[in-house]
Order: structure tokens, then sequence, then C-alpha cells
């Protein structure tokens, strides 16, 4: 499919979508299914054969039917990629949910898959994450297999973040995001959040790890082998003990995450008739970006 084009328009409909899956996230309180979605869209890059990525090919059926995806469909629904088959309980807000891609029609799938995981973590108090949009999308899906499988260990997660092109740090710093949700049985055959407070991104995950086995509180394998392996556990250690460090790591790892498969135009980089990509905070910032010629403005405003 064709590249959508990033000109001052497409821009200032990542803008609007962007307000509408805030508005979405807080009525539905969906913020980690949504982060689940960008992540699983994602997480099928492989750097070798440069196949799969941030490409909104998980809206296929062959691909959102995989087993590692139950439940996503409840998220591309939210998205706006409504089916006959919609849930009864999702028709009574249909006309809401399908507000953020068929009002905005021009934004691409893989775009708007990725916006909102970085909304996600935004709007529960996780850190601001940079977006650039551009994405393209694609109607070829991966195999299934390129997820992580929760009862494996530490030599399985660097199997797939390495193929993705991601470091130890990265792997720990994306778990990270187990801060928000819990897992459900019919889903993924566990149950139980991770923390205490599953609708807020913090450091929480961490300080859950190393105080070991606690009743109601999920640890999988593969949380578990972030204490084992010798590479990992010093970053465990560091965003238990510091709460920003975590924060900066994450959002860097994210932006990583959400461009598998992507290459961004240069910053400062013409897209079209002097319009440049320009990137936006949302959350507890606002960024609107407007752009003349040759020069990139920023104009942010800190909202509380």
């Amino acid at each position: 499919m064709a590249l959508p084009v990033v000109d001052r328009e497409y821009l200032k409909e990542i803008d609007k979508a962007r307000r509408d899956l805030r508005a979405l996230i807080a009525f539905k309180n969906c913020a980690p299914i949504m982060l689940r979605l960008a992540w699983h869209d994602a997480g099928t890059y492989d750097k070798t054969t440069k196949t799969g990525g941030a490409n909104g090919s998980i809206r296929n059926e062959e691909e959102y039917s995989h087993s590692c995806n139950n439940g996503l469909k409840i998220a591309l629904d939210f998205c706006g990629w409504i089916h006959t088959s919609l849930l009864f309980s999702l028709i009574l807000v249909s006309r809401f949910v399908q507000e953020v891609k068929v009002n905005h029609p021009k934004i691409s799938y893989a775009d708007l898959y990725q916006l909102a995981g970085v909304v996600a973590v935004e709007v529960t108090g996780g850190p601001t994450i940079d977006f650039v949009p551009g994405r393209k999308d694609s109607k070829v899906s991966t195999r299934e297999g390129r997820l992580p499988d929760a009862k494996q260990g530490a030599p399985h997660l660097k199997d797939i973040f390495y193929r993705m092109g991601l470091t130890d740090q990265d792997i720990v710093a994306l778990s990270g995001a187990h801060t928000l949700g819990r897992a459900h049985p019919e889903r993924s055959g566990f149950e139980g959040p991770w923390t205490t407070q599953p609708l807020k991104f913090d450091n929480s995950y961490f300080l859950e790890l190393l105080k070991g086995e606690a009743e109601g509180l999920l640890k999988l394998s593969t949380d578990k082998a972030l204490l084992d392996d010798p590479a990992f556990r010093p970053y465990v250690e560091l965003y238990a003990k510091d709460e920003d460090a975590f924060f900066r790591d994450y959002a860097s790892s994210h932006k990583k995450l959400s461009e598998l498969g992507f290459t961004p135009a240069p910053s400062g980089s013409k897209v079209k008739e002097g319009t440049i990509l320009a990137q936006g905070a949302v959350g507890v910032a606002v960024a609107a970006a407007v752009v003349t010629l040759s020069y990139l403005y920023e104009v942010r405003k800190r909202v509380k």
C-alpha cells in the first residue's frame, strides 16, 4: 500500500486523533489493551528479512486470529476497524469509537495503532514518547510465532528481541510496560495483574519483581527471567530504584519499537512543499507544529 503523505493536513489529523484517543481511553479504561495492540503490531519485525513491524497488518483476520493476539480484536474495534461480529456492548458505543479512524481516514492504520500505544502510556502517567507519523499499511501478515512466549525464559526473550534489532536494555525497559493491565485466562491462559495499580504507569513492576512472589500478583517465566539473567538484572535494580531512569529508557525503547520496519524522515528534512515532519507530545504536554519553508517551529504548553 502507498505511503501516507505526511503534509500539514496529515499532521493536523494526527493531532485530532490524539485527542480522540485520549477521550476513548478515558471513557473505556482501555489503556492496557491499546498498548498491547501497538506492541503486537510492531513486535513481529525481523531485521534480517525486513518483514513485519509497525505496518498495521494486525488488522488482518489472519493475524489478529493468532493465539498470541487473543482479545486484541477489542482494541481493533476501538480504533475503528468495525466488523459485523462486534459485541453488543461495543455496538452501543460504535459511533464514538469509529471517530478515531472514520473521522480521520487519512491516517494509516499503522500510524493509528502506534499513536494509540503512545497515548496509552502518557495518559496513565507514563513518559512522553516521541511520535513521528508516516507508517505504511500492509495487507501482508507474518506467520505466528514472532512474539514472546510467556512460558519461556531469558534465551527465548533474547532470540525474539534480538531478531527485532533491540537490546538487553530494551528488553527490560519494555517489560516494564507490564505495570499496566492484567492477564486474562481466556486470552493468555494466565490471570491477574502484575502490580497493585494496573491502570497507573510507574516503576512498580520492577519493585514487585524484586519483592518476590506476592499473593494476587502475576509473575510469568518471562518476568522472572529478568531477575535470573545477569545481563537483565542490573536494569531491573536500576529501574526499581530510579523511576526517572526507567521513564527515560522506556520512552527511548518504546520509540524504537514503534518504528520497527519504518524509517522516519530525517529531522528537518522536507516532506512536501516545505512542510516538515513534526512531533507532538500528549498526556502532560500538547505540541502544535507549524512549519514554513525550511524551518521547524515548535510551540509547547504544559497541561496539568
